[in-house]
Parts: C-alpha cells; sequence; structure tokens
C-alpha cells in the first residue's frame, strides 16, 4: 500500500509539475495581430481559428473579386454575416460554409438587405477570438473555435425580434441543400456546393444556449414560417429569440454526416461557456507559438537610431564590400524590436492555419473518391497548398511539428489509395490540379530525410512514381524530349523545372531506400532543366519547334511560365545550384546575373500577372519561385550579399500593417518565409540536410524541439544598431564555426548557435566560410541540341544552324523522317530550307545520347496575300502578320500560342489572290473558352471584289454555339461562296462586353483566330 501510494504520489507530481511547465510558457498571442495580410493582396482573414482547425469562423465582407478569396477584406465597411470555412492566403475563391448573421426586425433573406456596416475601431481580432459590432442592428458579435465547432455569442438589444439568419446559399454554387429543425434548441443541416472544388459536401449541426421562439425556412426566397425542414439549392432560415440579451450558439461541422457534425459539436464543446472556448482556444495558441521563442530584435525604443537605406540601386563597392548610402535626415523613434516581434508571431499564427484537420472526432473523413473512410492513429488534412508550402512552410514544420507532418505524409498516402494520386492541391476531397509540379513529394522526402518516418515508405516510393510517370501535364512530353515542349504544353518551362525538382527528390529517396536503378534514372531526370536553359542568353527560355521561343524577353510574362518570367525561373534548379553555376559561367558569372535580377530597373512586360509582386529588380518576393534566389548568394564570393537581401526582403516587404505581405499568403508560405529566414537559416531545397546560414534578426531565437531539446540563434547585435546585418564570426556550442551552413543534425540535436555582426560586410571572413553544396555529379545527360531559324513558316529558302549547351558533344541530324543515330549525317555547316521539311537532331558526347530534338518548317503557299485592317494583340500574335495564312491550326488549347488574339476591335483580314479566281469556299478557324473571355465571333461576313475597292456581301455565317457553353472548342466559320473573284474581306464580329452572368461581367471578349483556308 506504501509503495502504491508514493506510485501514486510521484505520478502526480509529474503531472503537476508538467502542467506547471505548460503554464509556465510564454505567452506570445498579444503579438499577433490577424489583420496582417487582410489588406494588400494578402487574402488572409481575420476570424477565430485553432492551430489548423477544421473550423475557421470570420467574418464575411466581400462576396467576389480576387481580394475576395478569403471572404474578408480589410478596407470592407459592410459584413454579410460570420461563415464556418475560409481558405487564409489563396489567389483562388473557395469555402465561406454556412453563413450565420444576427439581425433584428423582420426577417431579410437577400444578402444585400441583411448586410450591416461596421466600423473598424469597435473590430477586435486576437488568436482564437473575434469581435465587432454590427450598426445597423446594434448587435454585439463575439467568435471563438475550438478544432472542429465554431461559437458565436451575439449580444442583442431588447427586442422580441431578434433573430438568426442562416444561409446556406452564400457564396459558392450550391448544388443541394438542406435544413431541419430538430427542437427549440437545435437545427442541423447540408451543404454541397462547387467553387474551386467542384464537389464539396458539408454537414452542420447547431445547438443555441436559449429557445426559439419562433422560425421559418425560404425556400427559392419564398418564406414558409413554422416550416421545419426543406431541400433545394436555395434554402435560408431564421430563428427567433424574445428579448434573449444574450445567446451563443455552437456549430459543429463534418464532412461526413450530421451525426459526425454532432459528435465533433458534443465532444469539443459539451456547454454554452463562451470564455472556456476562448480560453482554451487561446491555450492552444500560446502552446504553439512558444515552439519558438524570440527576444530582442531592435534597438532599445529610446534611442535615437540612425536609419538604414536599403536600396542597393545606389552602388555597390566591389573594394569595400558595402552599398553606397545616401545622408538621410534622422527619422522618428521607431521600437523596431515590438515590430519585428509582432511581424513575426504573426507570420507564426499565419503558418499554422492550414493544412486543416479534415477528420472527426472519431476519425472518420470523406475520402478523394467521395466515400467515407477512417484514420486510424492519425489526423486526415486537407488544403495543402504545396507549390508554395514545399519552399518554407513545410520545412519549417519539420523542425517545430513533426507528429503533424507524419499526419501531413499519411494523409497523402490515403489521398493515392483513394484517388490514384498524390495531392498536388487538395481541397476538401477535390483535387484542384492547381499550380504545377508534384510536391507532395518534396515534402515525403523532406521528412523521410529528417527522420520522420512511421509511414509505409515503399507504398510512399510507388506512389511518387505513379505521380511523375502518368500522361497529364505535360509529363509525357517531359519524359519523351527531357523537356516538356511548348508546342505540347502551356507554361512549359515552369513545369520542366518543378518536375525536374520532384525527380531529385524521388532519386534521393531512392537512394536512401538503396534502389540504385530508380536512383540512375531519377538522378538523370533531375538533370533536364539543362534543356530550358538557354547558354546563348543565359536563361530560362521555352522550346519551341527545336529551338527556342521567340520572341523572348526576360521580362514578358506569358504562357511559357506559371505566375512569372524568365527572370523569375532562371535560378530555379536548386537541386543543382552548382551545375547551373557552371552554365552561366562560373561564379563570377552567376554572381553578376543575380545582381541583375535584384537590381535591374527593367519593368515586367506581357499580360497582368497580379500575383508577380513584391518586386526587387526582377525579383518577385511575392510570389514562391523566387523565394531561394536571396540565398544564393552563399554559393559565390559574396555571401555577404545573401545578409543584405535577405535582411532587405525582411523588412520591405513584410509590415505590421493590414498590407503587410507583399503577395498572398499562400496558406503559410509568404509567412513560413518570414520565419524561417528571421531565424537566420533556410533550406533551399527540401529533401536535403543543409539550411542556408543568412542573418538573424533576433537577439535569441530558442526553437523548442519535441525531442526536448532546444536550439538557441543568438546575435547580440541584432539589438545595436539596425545597420549591424554583416557576418563577422560564428560559433556553434561555443567553437568557432566556419560552415555558411547548418546541417540538420546540428539543429536536431539541440545547442546554441551564435553570430557577431557588424556594419560592413567582412569579405575576408565569408570567403573563408565552407559553402553550401548543391550539385548533380553522376549520372550526367547530355543536353538537348537546339535549332536556330528565323522562323518555322517562310516564304523564301533559309538556313538553319544546330548547336549544343555542351560544346564537346557531337550532333548528328536527319531530315529525311527517320531517327537520327550516330550513322547519320554529323552535322558541320548551316542547313538550307527550301521546301516543307522535317529536322531532326541528337548530340552526342562519349557513351551518351542527347533526346532527339525535332523542328518542322512549313512554306507558306505564295499565291495569295493577307493584309490586316485591325492590328492583333501582341501578347496573342503568333508568328505574326502572315499567322491566319500559314497552314498551321490552332489547337484547342489557346496556351500553346497557336493563335491570334483581337480585343476591342472586329477582326477584318483581306486576302488578295493576284488575280479573279474560282473560289469553291472559304473558312475561318476561331476558338471560343468563355471563362478566359475568348467568345466566337457572333458572325463572320464574307465580301467579294475584283478590284479591291468595291465589294459586296457574298454570305454571312452565323456562330452555332451559345457563349454560355463553357467548353473549350473550336468551330470552323465555312462559306461555300462557288464563284470568282480576286478578293475576299472577311469581317468577324465581336461578341462584346461579358453578359451579366460572367464573374467578369462587361469585360471586353477575345475574338481567337487561325487559320483562313481558300479552296
Amino acid at each position: 500500500m506504501r509503495q502504491l501510494f508514493r506510485t501514486i504520489f510521484s505520478l502526480v507530481f509529474i503531472l503537476v509539475s508538467l502542467s506547471t511547465f505548460a503554464q509556465k510558457k510564454k505567452d506570445y498571442t498579444p503579438f499577433v495581430d490577424p489583420f496582417i495580410g487582410t489588406g494588400g493582396h494578402g487574402h488572409t482573414y481575420p476570424g477565430a481559428v485553432v492551430p489548423f482547425g477544421m473550423v475557421q469562423l470570420s467574418p464575411d465582407t466581400r462576396l467576389t473579386g480576387w481580394d475576395g478569396c478569403s471572404g474578408y477584406y480589410y478596407a470592407d465597411t459592410v459584413v454579410y454575416g460570420f461563415s464556418h470555412t475560409h481558405l487564409s492566403g489563396t489567389g483562388i475563391a473557395d469555402y465561406c460554409d454556412v453563413l450565420f448573421m444576427p439581425t433584428t426586425g423582420e426577417p431579410q433573406f437577400k444578402n444585400t438587405d441583411y448586410l450591416s456596416g461596421f466600423k473598424k475601431k469597435n473590430e477586435v481580432a486576437t488568436p482564437g477570438y473575434y469581435k465587432t459590432h454590427l450598426d445597423k442592428y446594434n448587435i454585439d458579435v463575439e467568435l471563438t473555435a475550438s478544432t472542429r465547432v465554431g461559437v458565436h455569442r451575439y449580444n442583442f438589444p431588447g427586442t422580441d425580434q431578434a433573430n438568426i439568419i442562416i444561409d446556406l446559399q452564400h457564396r459558392d454554387e450550391v448544388l443541394d441543400s438542406w435544413i431541419e429543425v430538430v427542437n427549440d434548441h437545435e437545427i442541423r443541416g447540408f451543404r454541397r456546393s462547387r467553387s474551386w472544388a467542384a464537389d464539396q459536401s458539408l454537414y452542420f449541426y447547431a445547438k443555441f444556449s436559449k429557445p426559439f421562439k419562433s422560425y421559418g425556412i425560404a425556400s427559392n426566397d419564398q418564406l414558409q414560417l413554422g416550416r421545419s425542414k426543406s431541400q433545394g439549392k436555395n434554402i435560408k432560415m431564421f430563428v427567433r429569440f424574445d428579448n434573449p440579451g444574450e445567446v451563443v450558439a455552437k456549430v459543429g461541422i463534418s464532412s461526413v454526416s450530421v451525426d459526425g457534425a454532432l459528435k465533433n459539436l458534443d465532444s469539443e464543446v459539451p456547454d454554452f461557456n463562451f470564455k472556456k472556448v476562448q480560453k482554451e482556444a487561446k491555450t492552444l495558441w500560446i502552446n504553439e507559438l512558444a515552439k519558438i521563442e524570440v527576444e530582442g530584435g531592435g534597438p532599445d525604443a529610446t534611442a535615437q537610431q540612425e536609419p538604414q537605406n536599403m536600396n542597393p540601386g545606389t552602388g555597390y563597392n566591389s573594394q569595400t564590400g558595402s552599398f553606397r548610402q545616401p545622408k538621410q535626415k534622422k527619422q522618428p523613434v521607431v521600437d523596431y524590436a515590438k515590430i519585428k516581434q509582432t511581424i513575426f508571431y504573426t507570420a507564426l499564427y499565419h503558418a499554422m492555419l492550414a493544412p486543416n484537420v479534415y477528420s472527426d472526432v472519431d476519425g472518420q473523413y470523406r475520402g478523394m473518391d467521395q466515400k467515407v473512410h477512417t484514420a486510424e492513429g492519425f489526423n486526415y488534412y486537407t488544403v495543402f497548398s504545396l507549390w508554395d508550402t514545399y519552399r518554407a512552410e513545410d520545412p519549417l514544420l519539420n523542425l517545430i511539428d513533426r507528429k503533424r507532418t507524419l499526419d501531413f505524409v499519411k494523409s497523402f498516402l490515403a489521398m493515392y489509395e483513394q484517388g490514384g494520386l498524390l495531392p498536388i492541391w487538395p481541397l476538401a476531397s477535390n483535387e484542384t490540379y492547381c499550380m504545377v509540379g508534384n510536391h507532395s513529394i518534396p515534402v515525403i522526402v523532406d521528412a523521410y530525410a529528417k527522420g520522420i518516418r512511421d509511414f509505409n515508405t515503399e507504398e510512399a516510393f510507388t506512389a511518387m512514381k505513379a505521380a511523375v510517370n502518368r500522361n497529364q501535364f505535360g509529363l509525357d512530353s517531359y519524359r519523351k524530349n527531357g523537356v516538356v515542349l511548348s508546342d505540347d504544353e502551356p507554361e512549359s518551362v515552369s513545369k520542366t523545372l518543378e518536375y525536374a525538382f520532384d525527380d531529385w527528390c524521388i532519386a534521393q529517396m531512392a537512394n536512401m531506400l538503396n534502389k540504385p536503378d530508380d536512383y540512375k534514372e531519377f538522378i538523370q531526370r533531375a538533370q533536364y532543366w539543362k534543356n530550358n536553359f538557354n547558354n546563348q542568353i543565359g536563361f530560362m527560355q521555352a522550346r519551341a519547334n527545336g529551338g527556342w521561343y521567340t520572341p523572348f524577353e526576360p521580362t514578358e510574362i506569358n504562357n511559357n511560365y506559371t505566375e512569372g518570367n524568365s527572370w523569375q525561373y532562371s535560378f530555379l534548379a536548386p537541386q543543382d545550384i552548382d551545375g547551373l553555376m557552371d552554365r552561366m559561367g562560373g561564379k563570377a558569372a552567376f554572381e553578376a546575373k543575380l545582381d541583375e535580377l535584384f537590381t535591374t530597373d527593367s519593368k515586367l512586360t506581357g499580360r497582368e500577372q497580379a500575383d508577380v509582386s513584391g518586386l526587387i529588380g526582377q525579383y518577385a518576393h511575392g510570389n514562391e519561385p523566387s523565394h531561394h534566389m536571396a540565398y544564393l548568394y552563399n554559393f559565390t564570393d559574396s555571401p555577404d550579399k545573401t545578409q543584405f537581401y535577405v535582411t532587405k526582403i525582411l523588412r520591405e516587404e513584410y509590415s505590421d500593417k493590414p498590407d503587410g505581405l507583399s503577395g498572398n499568403e499562400d496558406c503559410g508560405q509568404m509567412s513560413a518565409w518570414y520565419v524561417i529566414s528571421s531565424l537566420g537559416i533556410y533550406n533551399i531545397a527540401p529533401g536535403q540536410q543543409q539550411f542556408q546560414i543568412g542573418t538573424p534578426q533576433f537577439d535569441k531565437a530558442v526553437i523548442n524541439l519535441e525531442n526536448g531539446k532546444k536550439f538557441a540563434i543568438l546575435n547580440p547585435g541584432a539589438s545595436i544598431s539596425r545597420g549591424d546585418i554583416y557576418l563577422q564570426g560564428m560559433n556553434l556550442n561555443k567553437k568557432s564555426y566556419s560552415k555558411l551552413y547548418l546541417n540538420y543534425d546540428d539543429i536536431e540535436n539541440g545547442g546554441e548557435f551564435e553570430v557577431l555582426t557588424g556594419r560592413l560586410p567582412n569579405k575576408m571572413f565569408v570567403q573563408g566560410l565552407e559553402k553550401p553544396t548543391s550539385k548533380i555529379t553522376d549520372n550526367l545527360i547530355v543536353p538537348d541540341p537546339y535549332i536556330l531559324a528565323p522562323s518555322k513558316t517562310f516564304k523564301l529558302a533559309f538556313n538553319i544552324e544546330i548547336k549544343c549547351a555542351d560544346s564537346a558533344a557531337r550532333i548528328y541530324y536527319s531530315i529525311d523522317g527517320s531517327a537520327p543515330t550516330v550513322n547519320s549525317t554529323l552535322y558541320s555547316s548551316p542547313i538550307n530550307i527550301s521546301s516543307n521539311t522535317t529536322v531532326k537532331a541528337i548530340a552526342v558526347e562519349g557513351e551518351k545520347k542527347s533526346f532527339v530534338d525535332e523542328g518542322a518548317f512549313t512554306k507558306i503557299r505564295d499565291d495569295i496575300k493577307l493584309m490586316l485592317v485591325n492590328k492583333y494583340l501582341p501578347n496573342y500574335a503568333d508568328e505574326g502578320d502572315n499567322t491566319l495564312i500559314n497552314g498551321i491550326h490552332g489547337k484547342v488549347n489557346w496556351r500553346l500560342g497557336n493563335w491570334q488574339g483581337y480585343q476591342g476591335n472586329d477582326l477584318v483580314a483581306i486576302i488578295d489572290m493576284g488575280q479573279v479566281k474560282p473560289i469553291k469556299q472559304v473558312s475561318l478557324g476561331t476558338l471560343q473558352d468563355t471563362r478566359s473571355w475568348i467568345v466566337f465571333p457572333q458572325y463572320v461576313q464574307y465580301w467579294v471584289s475584283d478590284d479591291g475597292n468595291n465589294y459586296k456581301l457574298a454570305t454571312t455565317v452565323n456562330t452555332k454555339v451559345d457563349i454560355k457553353d463553357l467548353t473549350v472548342q473550336t468551330q470552323e466559320f465555312t462559306a461555300p461562296l462557288n464563284l470568282n473573284s480576286r478578293y475576299i474581306k472577311l469581317i468577324a464580329k465581336q461578341y462584346g462586353p461579358l453578359p451579366e452572368w460572367h464573374e467578369s461581367k462587361g469585360q471586353p471578349s477575345y475574338i481567337f483566330a487561325d487559320e483562313i483556308t481558300v479552296e
């Protein structure tokens, strides 16, 4: 008995001690401002949510538009209500499910009627809590949440008409919905909707702290008082209370069933104690935010500090190693430490909003096959913005949230089992296929490389190979040609580069699993970036018709790149930086190219792309492909420029204001970059173990690791002066340190890393440090040759050249259609092209061969001439003036560049056949993609003339397809003429402004045309 007592006492002591330790965690929630990112183009929301919660209970102030993606925008002054799901910082709208809105008076069911104004001064947002006041109704609204439950607290004025509107039609297209009154305290319902997620199911169960005295359901805006259940696509409801004062409504949600929603509700919020839920939510945030503890970060606010100009445009002095600074006036006193800590902890908060738990408390969830499954031993998650987050968010979580990372990997494998594919951008049981690449792969590989291995690795490896060996999004072109051809697939450059990185990750996994054959295959594929690198100009350029896509301008945003241009993709080979450096001409040339990236005054050209923002030169911090680039100076002789530019980005592209993000938050990536870069480390290639060293931004930062150890990063200079940004010395565990990177084990084993910083670059110190490694050294490939030709179409004979980036390679070619071999013609001089010709070539170095490069050259018929009365758009020019008569027909996928585009003007073209000739028929090929504003002409008129002055109408051909047909398709406007004439004038009539139902109503439509055929 005495021993039992001692055991019980020991257990109690341990539990009390653990509880005391947990309570002693420092509360960093006062440093979190959820309004950061709700302005500008950050697309975040300020509402109540717990870390990675299923419920995001937040106000909806904006229904449409790019800046309304999260449902909230800081500048708005009206609120439609409070819905239970929101996306954090995406560029496409979805969620905002099941809207609750408290009102008074007669219930209204149009959102324009029940909305209310509110004032910013009455808004409060802290982690797990939101508050506002509805001016129209004099109602105080408070929101809090658990993982799967949203809790509302409404303080009504004295009235016997206190209502809560429940709107199931709000926001997305509703496929089906129903609502039912259970009793005078409870309702339940279901909503199935389509938006970014094509088929989303959400069940909810709501309980109210007080009985409602009456209710009614509006179906198709027709109200029926006392109706207890209704189903349809436009279902809204009100419940009414009589002088209730305070009403608490708690709402559980589920993707599985109303029973699942009820279980979630009763399990997580069993009573109506709003303050208790709020406190528990805050505690969760205290625990999560305390995983990284920072101190200092700026000069004392009481000291007047010399301002630091972070504009390198004033000139870099290579002798002193510093940027020339103009004289400046003294600035007002600023508490830099407080600002930086606010930005830091808000960023850490944002990094913990997604992905979101999607399984119920009993483990059930709706899978990618739309069937119900059970997660055994893990939480199932959704909302993975993987194209963004694999770069910084997921490496950060590998350090501070390994259990959750394991759940992510297990979720990926469940998606593979149920949907046949590792996720790309999964959202609520749907694969959106958004963005490019297969970036669950680097997340899995990085987790495995860093010791997170409690998952089925063989299944994961099989799934990874299946993902990159399918025939989708240009992967077949990639495997066949060693590069995605722009002839085959849009965004070809970005896809090649992202696929090559994924393949490098698979090669690392193969190596760790001792699979040498797979390693050889995928390490070769990891080098396919070389086939997009034009060694003649030093940029990543699209491959087209055996050569390079022209015309080329590195600043141009076009369909060869994903949300960017060549500047923003020419450094995207993080798996082989040394190889890229060699291709660019060596270390000095690579550094000069980086300098030009950051300092060029060239502007963006091409189409408008709002995502390309946060520009420093052509570096675009507002979009993810640039995020590793400032760290690339660590591979050169000027690592001080990494320290300079990382600090510049941290200071200039983030702030503590609502527009404090330079681009979309993208489910944590923008913020995770700030967090991990502020620590002074960055993993440029997830899957390898080196964290690049930048400049730690705080006096002290402690990473509390899940293994119980701590890794402290010290920079005393952070509080001495804002100008102390350059490394002067480093110590790891009290010993001098001489590398520009930390290994993962250095961090995971715990310890202390100290940097000493100063105002001037210490060239001697940093040049003596061991540089990071990123180089592919085995199974090297021969890059594809490329054909240099003025055009793929011609009227007069011309010469082509064939070259290869590897000067030692021999080039063999054929022009008879057969595949070239080492027995084919050895290329030695330009080849004359005078008729329709297909040229195929390979590059050979030793026993290694490149892929076959192929270009086809078409002679334009010389018996007709084309004159365009209205000019085509320069962004959609294709082959220029002769595009419409070059014999090459546009493909259904207009992003491949086969079409000429016209906007604002009709297409008016005149064909001159040289003399009067018999004309059997004439036709114009056109395309329609209504979602992209491309609409078939209303009609095409064909006029004929013998002299080119006097025309008569021969016929009019009307479109056969309505603008409401959203299928991407082509249509030939064919006119049998059977007459003699010399000139044919065709007029293709624009549809005009887009119709009211279109999401871009009122905008001018396009005509896309190609080709005019005369028989």
